[in-house]
C-alpha cells in the first residue's frame, strides 16, 4: 500500500457547483450579514458574529452561535460531537460508507456530504450550514466554493495536533470551556493510565494497520504518535521518523520495523475478530517478539489509524488499559 497522502496533496477532484447556486448563496449570506450588523447598530444588541484565525491564518467572520455545522473531516465530527454539536452534513470516514466506526452511533441521523477525496458541494448546500469545519482541507478552488456557501474555517494545521484542532473548534462552534474541560479530563485519564501502567511504563509499542494490501507502519506526525507521546512510550525502528505520508508499506523482509514490546495493529474492517490468528500464521509475524509473548493486539482502525481526533484519544487510552495493564 504507497504512503497515504492528505487529500490536498493528492489533488483532490475539484467539485463544481452552478453559478445560480453559488450566486444564491452568496446574496442570502451577504444579505443576512448586512441585516445583522443592522440591526445590532440600531438596537445596541450584541454582535451576532464573531471572527476566528483558522489553522492558516485566515480571519474567518462566523455566527456566534452557530447552529448549523457541516464537518468535512473525521476530526471535526468527532470534535464537534464531543462538544455536544451534532452536525448537519458529515464526510465519510476512511474506509466507511458514513462515519467512522467508533461515532456511527452518534452520527447515524447525519447525512453524508462527502468522503475523504472531498466534498460533494452540492450536498453541502442542501444542508444549510451557517458554519463549515474544513478539517485540513487546503485546495483554494474548492475553499473558495464552500466560501460562497457559508464562513468555512480548516481547523487542522499541518502538525494534524488533534487537541490544537479542538481548541480551535471549541471557539468556531461558541464551546472553548467545553473544549477545555474536554482536554483536562484526557489529561487526567492519560496520567492515571501511565501511573497504571507499572512496569510497563516507558515500553516500546509499535503500531502498523493492516489491510488486503498487506503491512503499514505508523510513523511520526499522525494522531496515535501523539497518544503515545502522551503516555511516555517508546517506539521502535522507523517509528521514530516522521513519515513521508499517513503510513508506510512494508514488505515481510521488512516486518521487524512493526516489533516492539507491544504491538497493535489497525483494521478498518468490523469484521476482522480472526485477524490477528490468521497473521500468526504468517513466518514473518511469527518472527516478532511481541507476536512470540502474546502481546499483540488488533484494534479499530478507524480510531487508532486513521485521522484521530478527541473521543478517538480517549477510546485509545480505554485500549491500551485493556491490553496492558493487568
Amino acid at each position: 500500500m504507497a504512503p497515504y497522502s492528505p487529500p490536498a496533496s493528492r489533488g483532490i477532484a475539484r467539485p463544481v457547483i452552478s453559478a445560480a447556486l453559488l450566486t444564491l448563496g452568496a446574496l442570502t449570506l451577504s444579505a443576512c450579514g448586512a441585516e445583522d450588523e443592522a440591526a445590532s447598530a440600531g438596537s445596541g444588541a450584541v454582535a451576532t458574529t464573531t471572527q476566528v484565525t483558522d489553522a492558516t491564518g485566515t480571519k474567518v467572520k462566523i455566527p456566534a452561535d452557530p447552529e448549523r455545522v457541516v464537518a468535512l473531516s473525521e476530526m471535526d465530527l468527532d470534535a464537534s460531537l464531543a462538544l455536544g454539536v451534532e452536525p448537519v452534513g458529515l464526510t465519510a470516514g476512511r474506509g466507511q460508507k458514513g462515519a467512522p466506526q467508533y461515532l456511527a452511533d452518534q452520527a447515524k441521523s447525519i447525512p453524508v456530504v462527502g468522503a475523504v477525496t472531498g466534498p460533494d458541494i452540492e450536498k453541502v448546500v442542501r444542508v444549510k450550514p451557517d458554519v463549515i469545519l474544513a478539517g485540513q482541507l487546503a485546495d483554494e478552488q474548492v475553499l473558495a466554493q464552500l466560501r460562497k456557501i457559508a464562513p468555512t474555517v480548516v481547523t487542522i494545521d499541518g502538525t494534524k495536533d488533534w487537541k490544537k484542532a479542538l481548541q480551535l473548534t471549541g471557539t468556531t462552534l461558541g464551546r472553548p470551556d467545553e473544549a477545555e474541560k474536554f482536554l483536562a479530563d484526557y489529561g487526567k485519564k492519560a496520567a492515571s493510565l501511565r501511573t497504571d501502567l507499572g512496569p510497563q511504563a516507558g515500553a516500546d509499542v509499535s503500531v502498523a494497520r493492516y489491510s488486503a494490501k498487506g503491512t503499514a507502519v505508523m510513523q511520526q506526525g499522525v494522531f496515535i504518535s501523539d497518544v503515545l507521546k502522551d503516555l511516555g512510550f517508546g517506539r521502535p525502528g522507523i517509528q521514530n521518523d516522521k513519515g513521508e505520508g499517513h503510513s508506510t508499506r512494508l514488505s515481510d523482509e521488512n516486518l521487524q520495523e512493526i516489533d516492539g514490546d507491544w504491538l497493535f495493529i489497525g483494521s478498518l474492517d468490523s469484521d476482522d475478530a480472526d485477524l490477528l490468528a490468521e497473521l500468526t500464521k504468517k513466518p514473518a509475524y511469527q518472527q516478532l517478539g511481541a507476536v512470540r509473548d502474546m502481546h499483540a493486539t488488533v484494534v479499530d482502525g478507524t480510531r487508532w489509524t486513521s485521522l484521530g481526533g478527541a473521543q478517538a484519544a480517549v477510546s485509545v487510552l480505554d485500549d491500551i488499559r485493556k491490553a496492558m495493564v493487568k
